[in-house]
């Protein structure tokens, strides 16, 4: 922000990058889990080890968390006065 920056690019950016590696990170979940619910099939009784709304859901918390985890420091950031930081370092 001392550069220019307003705070809408701080918030697009922090959160953006959260995003993006919330994504990547839930994709290779995803396709861990897939390739390892074989083990785990004679573990579970009643229900299928790759049932697609589980896989939908967890998916659907953890990018959520994501968002969230990304967003609360990135609007903190967005919010600090740049001479003040500029000034304590």
């Amino acid at each position: 922000m001392a550069l220019g920056a307003t705070r809408g690019h701080v918030l697009r950016l922090v959160v953006g990058e959260g995003a993006r590696l919330a994504l990547f990170g839930t994709a290779i979940g995803l396709l861990g889990a897939l390739a390892g619910s074989r083990l785990f099939s004679t573990l579970v009784f009643g229900v299928t080890v790759r049932d697609p709304a589980t896989f939908a859901g967890v998916a659907a918390v953890v990018l959520i968390m994501a968002f969230i985890a990304s967003w609360l420091p990135a609007r903190r950031a967005a919010r600090a006065d740049p001479m003040g930081a500029l000034r304590a370092d």
